[in-house]
């Protein structure tokens, strides 16, 4: 391969490749001036081989955003690029996900005693965008442990300068998990111990330039990608260091699960990298732009290139769980009422999900055994009268969490991870102080054969169609595991996938409580905000993580916005979840709204014979427009995100266009005063000079009206406003499907039926099937069987907004009878269980 290429491959593969290539490959160039800069459209890369750093900028700044060195912590020593006698870089052409780049390779080494870093930069020609990576090489002749790779150490007045003031600028700083901490969009001056520290991306805006900075990272393989932006003591806005790390989950617990634990379960993560043997960080993209959104999406759509979510496609689960209904309170009467009154009630609107949250089971580590005070007759009985009524089961689980009451702790503590003097971690209480917890070793066989079993049970037993992993990363600890030198995000993905195998591919599952990178792939649904409630100040606070992460709906799994709460009930033992006092309708429509805007699950939280007595709110389950918003399964764009009036207190704009006729704004006011916006058709993404009309979706019989130039909006405290704004130049039209089905088949054979729509055609929100043998079936793919001969004509009803819809047929000749004959030698035995 010639010598260019190699840098080219490791970018293209995401692969390392040798050390001695790479050498190879940085010789093989002319010398090295003092300063080599690769300019691009919107990147400007330069490394200035006086003092072995890097710059990153952009043509329409005169000095760099960033400017910068690698940084490695080995053997509980900090190395950094200037420590380095000797640097040198190389470049080449290549090409990547966003086309065609440059891929730098700077060398680092010479210095006694220590590992030499490569450290691996691209930039994008036509694309304001690029990506690092950092590798450690073991030159030493000696093995040497690795606790962090920093990818990026700046300080002093080279730190992310976008132009602008410093004090207009917001960051938007990713988190541990969706709820660890709660997600905030903070004034840059508004720091915590004056740092800004976010996990997976990092999001700079400065509002004065309307610049922005993002970082995120593109891989979670072994590493926990932490960034943290220093700021100076004497100045709330000026940056003093900024720093990109792929290091390991203890940090980030300590202030979680590892909190009250002792010192000797806080273990450090601590790779060994042997002789000549690399190492290499996570993957980070970067990106300097005037638009913010765009850079969020691209993120977006480069994890889902990267990483093949599985609910790409997938219809929007609509249902029912239990939890802030009921909390640890669900028993099997309550749990069996609230499944027949959704049956009775909405599941002929789609709301077919039942979800049991924690509570049913005896402790966490044993979820296939119930718990006989609140299920004395077990749950399988219950799941299959639910899946009799025509709901399709769910439950909770937190699959990597052993409380000392479990079978797995009493009598498996090998089963456990363990720290250096082989005791098993400690992870804090299940509640109320009460129920010690630890993490299951997802590495260990037998523990891996528990898994598998209880999942098994749940899903092959039970019935269960769609389990919730909670806690995730709670148990993502760093420690001693049986396959030694595992990550916590290692085994944490080792588990998850034992568990998708246990259940098979059909079968639904939610991340909850977790690093949001590290699931995808595995998981279909993914919790993107803090928990909901019974309180208006519940939804506010998890608002923000629903705005910010609108970007990973269906890039990295179904959004899962937690339920809402729209009934009058209260649960006066839980303080912040269960509210002191019901929420008025303004609030309710809060809550459902802000469920919507998400595009994702849509999961009522409430129990349900309370909120059947209030016909006012059950209308809000049946607004054709919310639901309409749920099945078509996208976003709405946060227009405020970064650039939110601070008198909004935090995002409060948000805009679907759900196709070329048809849009849906909502205005959340989330100060406790009557608050007024503004809206330009501009601000809207609506032509100036169009003819529109516009109604409120949660005010029946609100009559269209045309849309003025400027839509003002007041509205009282605690409340939101949906408008539907309508292009009246267009008319309604129904999405065009196309059927896939044999034109043939003989009775009793089950046969295959998938329907696609047209891409140019109306958004398709659901299908009906009519099989002309007097039964019926949902969904885009389904299966049926005929039991005698004859032609038949199959109904696809598609579905579109505002209730446009369009018919497609196929017709199928059956023919034959269904075999009626005793023949043993066509029999064939199940393997294991399906």
């Amino acid at each position: 391969m010639p010598h260019y290429a190699v840098i080219a491959r490791f970018f293209a593969s995401g692969t390392p490749v040798s050390y001695r290539d790479r050498l190879f490959a940085l010789v093989a160039v002319t010398a090295v001036p003092t300063s080599l800069v690769a300019a691009t459209d919107s990147i400007r890369l330069a490394m200035n081989a006086r003092d072995c750093t890097y710059s990153i900028g952009t043509a329409a700044l005169p000095t760099p955003v960033l400017t910068a060195g690698p940084a490695a912590k080995i053997d509980g020593r900090w190395l950094h690029a200037k420590d380095y006698p000797s640097c040198k870089a190389a470049k080449v052409p290549a090409t990547g996900p966003l086309g065609p780049a440059e891929d730098w390779t700077i060398a680092y080494n010479g210095l006694q005693g220590a590992p030499d870093l490569l450290l691996h930069l691209r930039s994008y020609t036509t694309q304001p965008w690029g990506e690092l990576q950092l590798t450690a090489r073991n030159s030493t002749g000696q093995p040497v442990k690795i606790q962090v790779l920093r990818l990026i150490d700046a300080s002093g007045d080279r730190v992310l300068n976008i132009g602008g003031d410093p004090a207009t600028a917001r960051i938007l700083n990713d988190s541990f998990s969706e709820d660890r901490p709660g997600m905030q969009i903070h004034d840059l001056a508004a720091s915590e111990k004056q740092s800004h520290r976010a996990v997976g991306s990092q999001l700079l805006y400065d509002q004065e330039s309307g610049r922005s900075w993002f970082v995120g990272t593109l891989t979670s393989d072994r590493f926990l990608s932490v960034l943290r932006l220093h700021m100076a003591a004497d100045h709330g806005s000026r940056m003093r260091d900024y720093e990109v790390d792929s290091t390991g989950t203890t940090e980030l617990l300590l202030e979680n699960s590892l909190a009250d634990s002792s010192a000797d379960d806080r273990v450090e993560l601590s790779l060994p990298l042997a002789p000549a043997a690399e190492l290499s960080s996570e993957r980070m993209a970067f990106s300097i732009s005037q638009d913010y959104h765009a850079q969020l999406e691209t993120y977006g759509r480069l994890i889902r290139d990267l990483h093949q979510p599985r609910a790409v496609s997938t219809p929007t689960p609509l249902g029912w769980w239990s939890w802030t209904a009921y909390y640890f309170g669900l028993n099997q009467g309550t749990a069996l009422t609230n499944a027949q009154w959704l049956a009775e009630h909405l599941k002929r609107l789609g709301y077919t999900f039942f979800h049991m949250d924690e509570g049913y089971q005896f402790a966490r580590g044993e979820y296939a055994t119930p718990d006989a005070a609140l299920f004395p007759n077990g749950v399988t009985a219950l799941e299959q009268k639910a899946i009799g009524l025509g709901l399709t089961p769910g439950i909770w689980t937190a699959p990597f969490e052993v409380s000392e009451r479990s079978w797995v702790f009493a009598n498996h503590p090998e089963w456990l991870v363990h720290n250096a003097k082989g005791a098993p971690i400690h992870i804090g209480l299940v509640a109320d102080g009460q129920d010690h917890l630890y993490a299951l070793d997802p590495t260990h066989p037998a523990a891996q054969g528990y898994l598998k079993q209880t999942y098994a049970t749940l899903a092959h037993d039970w019935g269960i169609r769609y389990i919730k992993m909670d806690f995730m990363e709670d148990s993502a600890i760093e420690g001693f595991y049986h396959v030694p030198n595992t990550t916590a995000l290692e085994a944490q993905r080792i588990g998850i996938r034992t568990v998708r195998e246990a259940v098979g591919q059909n079968v639904l599952l939610d991340k909850d409580g977790c690093e949001l990178l590290n699931p995808v792939g595995l998981v279909d649904m993914g919790r993107i905000s803090q928990d909901t409630g019974h309180t208006f100040a519940a939804s506010k606070d998890a608002a923000p993580g629903m705005a910010a992460r609108y970007y990973m709906n269906r890039n990295y799994f179904i959004a899962d916005p937690d339920a809402f709460s729209i009934s009058r009930q209260t649960v006066d033992d839980q303080s912040w979840h269960g509210g002191q006092k019901p929420l008025t309708l303004d609030e309710a429509k809060v809550s459902i709204a802000l469920t919507a805007i998400t595009g994702g699950m849509f999961e009522i939280g409430d129990d349900l014979p309370t909120l059947g007595e209030d016909r006012e709110r059950v209308a809000l389950l049946e607004n054709r427009d919310l639901l309409d918003m749920a099945r078509l399964g996208r976003a709405s764009i946060p227009l405020d995100l970064m650039s939110y009036a601070a008198a909004d207190q935090q995002p409060s704009l948000f805009l679907l266009h759900e196709d070329g006729r048809q849009t849906i704004l909502s205005v959340f006011n989330w100060t406790d005063a009557a608050h007024s916006h503004s809206l330009s058709r501009q601000a809207l993404g609506l032509d100036p000079q169009g003819n529109y009309s516009v109604a409120e979706i949660l005010t029946p019989g609100d009559p269209e009206n045309p849309l003025p130039a400027t839509l003002d909006t007041t509205q009282p405290a605690h409340s939101v406003r949906m408008f539907r704004i309508i292009d009246t130049r267009k008319p309604a039209t129904a999405p065009t499907v196309t059927i896939s089905a044999p034109t043939s088949a003989r009775a009793g054979e089950t046969i295959a039926l998938t329907t696609a729509a047209i891409p140019t055609s109306a958004p398709l929100l659901s299908i009906h099937w009519e099989f002309g043998d007097g039964t019926s079936s949902e969904g885009t793919a389904t299966e049926h069987t005929w039991t005698h001969a004859g032609t038949y004509t199959v109904h696809a009803h598609a579905l579109g907004l505002s209730g446009a819809a369009s018919d497609q047929t196929a017709t199928l000749n059956i023919s034959g009878t269904v075999v009626t004959k005793f023949l043993p030698d066509d029999k064939r035995r199940l393997v294991g269980k399906p």
